[in-house]
């Protein structure tokens, strides 16, 4: 067998970092020796690990460093700038691309260690005025250079918060036993600090916050500018502007619960009238539309970006729908993001959740743990809070409203 070494270095223990580390050896049919093990004795005092890594061949052992390396391990040998090969076509990559993790990644140029900008998981880097870039395999141009390999390469795992916030709590499993209420204040207490601060808050709804009732508290939590900018689809938009226009959802009243006859007109009328006026800011500049989370969003200059689907009604004129046009909008709206919400949607919630650096602090309220499961499944490092969307947005509004002093 031929051997490597690697080092950890940071909150290893009770991040998981160091038993994901030997987990990854396991299952990867590798041995593994600790040749020195020191634990931080302090919240604050890192802990520190060297291990050899064994592999039967070059080939097994480069695979094993390559999995390591996404879990923040560094190969101790000396560091070398990384391998760059030009695309050989727009839109194609060499052989042995390198694909991206959503943590933050530095790559080795000219002897120095150089973060990657715009950060996403399932990318590739390019060398773009001598700084690396994570981007889309459709946006790389024939000739440019593509980081390829493993060599050169640093990524830095997220931590385990050391404050008493909602994020340490990152690591726990998902349950709907978690304390909701407890939780609820300690996600307003952080929204509130990230306003005071110029922060950055970015909403995902799915259009069960209209089903549930949810639409007026979140209309709310955008008038008291805690929204800088709101992902959704075409649904979303048009039974809030139903909604607003004939206070039904679905053709069901949502103060009485009755169903109108012929009420499941209702939201190709909604849609009927947002095309007539040609957009959703028309129809509030000419005052049709005079409420809801859409009207909010224009009154208040929120950035909203409504991406289409195959499923469709319409649809609404504001809504993009080219799905490339759609997801690059959606990465410019996502930039310099310090907190996501996302607000009962499977789709758009892990859509935007491979978009975002795992840096940025994501929380998904849902009702189905299952959408949480699958959003952290596939590698997005969120906070689950299983609860039902109609009463979880009213009661982080109160929240809101007794920081502030409203209440």
């Amino acid at each position: 067998m031929i051997e490597a070494e690697i080092e950890l270095t940071g909150h290893i223990i009770d991040s998981m970092i160091l038993p994901k580390i030997f987990g990854a050896i396991y299952d990867l049919n590798g041995e593994f020796e600790v040749l020195e093990f020191r634990i931080g004795q302090t919240k604050n005092e890192y802990s520190h690990a060297h291990i050899r890594i064994f592999g039967k061949d070059q080939q097994h052992l480069n695979m094993i460093l390559g999995e390591l390396q996404k879990l923040g391990a560094v190969v101790t040998e000396k560091a070398v700038d990384a391998e760059l090969m030009p695309a050989p076509e727009d839109g194609v990559l060499p052989d042995n691309f390198y694909s991206t993790t959503n943590h933050p990644t530095f790559v080795m140029i000219n002897g120095e260690w150089i973060k990657t900008e715009n950060q996403e998981m399932d990318k590739v880097i390019v060398i773009r005025e001598g700084k690396p870039h994570s981007i889309p395999m459709r946006k790389v141009k024939k000739g440019e250079l593509v980081v390829v390999g493993n060599k050169g390469i640093k990524v830095i795992p997220p931590e385990r918060s050391r404050k008493k916030e909602v994020f340490s709590f990152m690591s726990s499993a998902i349950s709907s036993e978690k304390p909701t209420l407890s939780l609820t204040r300690m996600i307003a207490k952080e929204m509130f600090e990230l306003r005071k601060k110029g922060g950055k808050i970015v909403v995902v709804p799915g259009p069960a916050v209209i089903h549930a009732g949810a639409a007026a508290a979140l209309s709310e939590l955008i008038r008291m500018g805690y929204v800088q900018a709101l992902l959704t689809g075409n649904a979303v938009a048009v039974h809030d502007v139903e909604n607003s226009l004939f206070g039904t959802s679905l053709g069901m009243d949502l103060k009485t619960l009755e169903n109108y006859e012929g009420g499941h007109r209702h939201h190709l009328m909604a849609i009927n009238v947002i095309r007539k006026a040609g957009s959703i800011r028309n129809a509030v500049e000419k005052g049709i539309l005079k409420s809801g989370i859409m009207y909010e969003c224009i009154k208040n200059n929120v950035e909203l970006v409504i991406a289409g689907s195959i499923r469709d009604d319409g649809p609404i004129p504001d809504v993009i729908t080219d799905v490339m046009e759609a997801q690059d909008a959606m990465r410019k709206a996502l930039r310099k993001t310090d907190l996501v919400l996302m607000l009962a949607t499977t789709l758009h919630s892990i859509a935007v959740g491979n978009m975002l650096p795992s840096t940025v602090k994501t929380i998904c309220i849902d009702i189905n743990p299952a959408v949480v499961t699958k959003l952290t499944d596939r590698g997005t490092y969120a906070i689950g809070i299983i609860s039902d969307i109609g009463a979880f947005l009213p009661r982080l509004v109160q929240e809101l409203w007794q920081l502030e002093g409203t209440v």
